[in-house]
């Protein structure tokens, strides 16, 4: 039997560089995104911290973790948006499981 829904948890890192506006812009077409395509949704946001290793020659990143309930075909959607977004330098989904 195929699993209706699961629990999963996204990172991402935003470029400093985009603003406070932009920044929260960002976070809310994101969560948005989530709100539509699933439930239980909650976003912490970590601020700025300094990144392990340089990223396109930048050292400080904006870090948001956004954790939902969604069918499992939505993260890799959410994947593509979050890849193809300006200001976005990384992310990575996790399933937690049911």
């Amino acid at each position: 039997m195929a699993k209706v829904s699961a629990n999963y948890e996204v990172v991402y890192i935003i470029d400093p560089a985009q603003g406070e506006e932009g920044i929260a812009a960002l976070v809310e077409k994101f969560k948005a995104l989530a709100e539509q395509h699933g439930s239980a949704v909650e976003v912490e946001e970590w601020g700025a911290k300094k990144l392990a290793y340089p990223i396109n020659y930048k050292t400080e990143g904006y870090y948001v973790l956004m954790s939902f309930t969604s069918e499992p075909a939505f993260p890799k959607e959410l994947d593509r948006v979050l890849g193809i977004t300006d200001g976005i330098m990384r992310s990575l989904i996790v399933c937690k499981g049911e």
